[in-house]
């Protein structure tokens, strides 16, 4: 099979095949200038490419808390990772004017108004973790939007910073 053929039976681009036919990573011979790919080889790396590794886990720690973003606050026996930017991880994305009012907002991807963006930002008012339990802690704030409820904007929070920590 040629080139061509063998990068849309992988789905891969042309490159990546001739990458692997000169790296011996599938049985290849060059003929004339022209790869030819042995298919019971290519299916073999396509069999090994489709196999999942398992996803490593996501540990919670003073240090991934710190290099995601997170504030480090000890006093009074206390050691806690503040994070101001919590809207973030939640995807809520606002622009502002320079007076500091909003002039434009999304959550997750989506148009919101200015008014339920005000909202979204006051559904949660504090997020930490705390390192005597190894936990995320947040506390509710006084507002609550029609866009999304606390409690999906709390979960939206968790699953960023775990995303985030998982990208490390």
């Amino acid at each position: 099979m040629n080139t061509t053929t063998a990068a849309k039976t992988a789905k891969v681009t042309v490159a990546t095949i001739r990458t692997w036919a000169r790296n011996g990573v599938i049985a290849a011979t060059k003929t004339a200038g022209r790869w030819i790919i042995d298919t019971a080889s290519l299916a073999r790396r396509i069999a090994i490419g489709a196999m999942k590794r398992p996803a490593r886990p996501i540990v919670y720690s003073v240090e991934a808390m710190v290099a995601i973003g997170g504030n480090r606050w000890q006093r009074n026996g206390m050691d806690r990772v503040y994070f101001n930017n919590w809207a973030a991880f939640a995807g809520i994305e606002t622009t502002r004017f320079t007076t500091g009012n909003i002039s434009g907002a999304s959550y997750q991807g989506e148009g919101v108004s200015n008014s339920q963006a005000y909202k979204l930002l006051g559904s949660i008012d504090k997020v930490w973790f705390d390192t005597a339990d190894g936990k995320l802690h947040g506390r509710y704030g006084y507002d609550e939007s029609r866009v999304a409820s606390r409690e999906e904007v709390w979960s939206a929070v968790v699953s960023g910073i775990r995303t985030a920590i998982a990208a490390l």
